[in-house]
């Protein structure tokens, strides 16, 4: 499949380009970080010549299957020593955690005055902790995210998906995700999408989780998965999680599943929304949700059902505002709760996700938690119903979420 732009993403890239710091590419495995990042190195190529770029995908077939740091800097030393002395000399890492004490090799690279530096990372805590360790913040960080809904239209539409309309592209997106690998089948049919989603699960769980983080208890990391995804939107619990192992004859400690969480979500396929208080709501211990980056993998760990589709819509909602670069939690209320609180600098705005916007029964429930906020930033309804939209006389804006989803003007580089 020949590179679909994703603009987003290629701006940040650019900004930083032959800045003293070392750009930071990261996001789950299998979202496009790696057809972003060859296509980057294609342009440099195109402008400064081939012999002052080298592009190295570190998981690829071809490349020794337990790479090291000699062996990657007498690679890259031995390419920079045969560039143009005039040009500055890119070097574009693709999956670098593959790479044994790759964070040596990183460190003398920054020292060269004309070398410009990129990475790409499927696990934060590698990638984070080392980095901060040797290079004391000189780098920067680009989060990737699987295809908005914006971005899959986009995607559908280039590779010739006819006859489908915005509300089947929708229906698609929600069930199985915003995966890129998608796009490049011949032919999505379900049993195709479940297999690819299938693998990207597969691969995230043993390579970027298991792997990295040493865990060995399989098993129990597939159950916490399982129930942490079919359950999302829902307040967690580690403790409640290690009792209810305890009632199967399953034995497991609350230390356990956090380090299990933190590994999930240092493989980027989670993220954790925290309780906001609001309207004198006093939050001394927080909790906490958990939303999967994707849909699709979500719905493969619930098996598809169509019973929990509002916590579909949310999930939906959620990723789209982490997109956009908002900081998101849970409206906390003295009684019942705000979906999320979503802010970003000085903003903040409150919204509510629901599938029909009808009926005094879901207006009293959608719209009261908005009537005991005690300041005047903006009140929304997300919905997927088209006729019910406009603005309640409280001042409550009842928008529709697929116009929502594709409104670009929210758009800017993070």
């Amino acid at each position: 499949m020949a590179y679909i732009s994703r603009p987003q993403y290629e701006k940040q890239i650019e900004r930083y380009r032959n800045s003293s710091v070392i750009k930071v590419i990261t996001g789950m495995r299998r979202c496009g970080k790696s057809s972003l990042i060859s296509a980057y190195a294609n342009r440099l190529a195109s402008e400064v010549g081939k012999d002052n770029v080298i592009y190295l995908r570190l998981d690829q077939l071809g490349l020794p299957i337990n790479p090291t740091a000699e062996w990657l800097q007498q690679l890259v030393h031995t390419a920079l020593e045969q560039s143009h002395q005039s040009q500055n000399f890119y070097v574009l890492l693709d999956e670098i955690q593959e790479v044994s004490s790759w964070e040596k090799v990183v460190r003398r690279l920054h020292t060269e005055e004309r070398v410009d530096v990129y990475l790409t990372g499927s696990n934060a805590h590698v990638l984070s902790s080392d980095l901060a360790t040797l290079l004391g913040g000189r780098y920067v960080t680009i989060n990737v995210h699987p295809l908005s809904f914006d971005e899959y239209v986009l995607f559908a539409k280039t590779t010739n998906s006819e006859g489908e309309t915005r509300d089947d592209l929708f229906a698609s997106f929600i069930r199985y995700g915003g995966m890129p690998a998608q796009f490049e089948m011949d032919r999505r049919t379900p049993e195709r999408m479940i297999e690819m989603l299938t693998t990207v699960y597969e691969t995230i769980i043993l390579n970027d989780v298991a792997t990295h983080t040493h865990i060995s208890d399989f098993d129990l990391l597939a159950k916490l998965v399982r129930y942490t995804f079919s359950t999302s939107g829902n307040l967690f619990s580690s403790r409640n999680i290690v009792n209810a192992l305890a009632s199967s004859g399953r034995r497991t400690s609350v230390e356990t599943i956090d380090n299990y969480i933190r590994a999930l979500k240092d493989a980027y396929i989670m993220r954790e929304c925290r309780q906001f208080g609001l309207a004198g709501k006093q939050m001394l211990r927080p909790q906490r949700k958990f939303y999967p980056a994707d849909t699709g993998l979500r719905n493969l760990m619930s098996d598809f059902t169509p019973d929990d589709f509002g916590a579909q819509l949310e999930c939906v909602v959620f990723n789209e505002l982490i997109r956009r670069g908002y900081r998101v939690e849970v409206g906390a209320l003295k009684r019942g709760e705000i979906d999320y609180v979503a802010h970003r600098a000085e903003e903040r705005m409150y919204i509510q996700v629901c599938d029909e916007f009808s009926g005094q029964e879901t207006y009293k429930r959608e719209l009261a938690p908005f009537e005991g906020l005690e300041d005047s930033f903006p009140c929304y309804v997300l919905t997927l119903d088209r006729y019910q939209t406009g603005v309640t006389k409280r001042g409550v804006r009842i928008v529709n979420m697929i116009d929502w989803l594709l409104d670009t003007r929210d758009e800017r580089p993070k």
